[in-house]
């Protein structure tokens, strides 16, 4: 079942094959649980979320309809959950830790590019949500503007703004402007 690809995962576990399923959120998880860390910077939230999002990636599967990839589809409604955590107020957020930055982008370390990079995710973290949301996907995850569009659900355009405001709010950050 590991050669099989997300489209036959996905047909499978729409079919009843439990299997399946299992295997599908088992090549996604990682990448779930670190979209959801990204965003709220907790450890223990991120889990919650990740979790929350397997539950319902259960619940709406069969609403997937191959329109886009099946990553694409997922990082959205990955966004989806992290905004309704939020929104819910389940716990306060916290601020990402040095130690869980150097942990989740395996680099050495490095004192001062490590106090620099903690600054700047912290800073990240105050950004409005949709501005977070393109900063992660661009330069954490290494996407292009067509797939954060999508995954945003707005025009390659409106996410190119949405960086270009946050990389001006990330200015005044640091120049304590703000």
């Amino acid at each position: 079942m590991t050669d099989l690809s997300d489209q036959d995962l996905i047909e499978n576990a729409i079919g009843g094959d439990s299997a399946a399923f299992a295997r599908l959120v088992e090549r996604h998880y990682v990448s779930i649980y670190r979209i959801a860390f990204k965003c709220c910077g907790n450890q223990a939230d991120a889990e919650d979320i990740a979790q929350n999002v397997c539950v319902k990636l259960g619940k709406s599967i069969e609403s997937f309809e191959g329109q886009s990839a099946f990553s694409s589809w997922l990082y959205r409604v990955t966004l989806n959950a992290v905004r309704d955590f939020q929104r819910a107020g389940q716990r306060q957020m916290q601020k990402m830790t040095e130690l869980a930055f150097i942990a989740e982008t395996n680099y050495a370390p490095d004192p001062v590019m490590d106090l620099t990079r903690t600054q700047i995710w912290e800073m990240v973290q105050q950004l409005p949500e949709k501005q977070r949301s393109a900063v992660i996907l661009i330069y954490s995850e290494e996407l292009s503007h067509r797939q954060a569009a999508e995954i945003m659900d707005c025009s390659e355009s409106t996410v190119s703004w949405h960086i270009h405001e946050a990389k001006k709010r990330l200015k005044q950050f640091l120049t304590g402007e703000c």
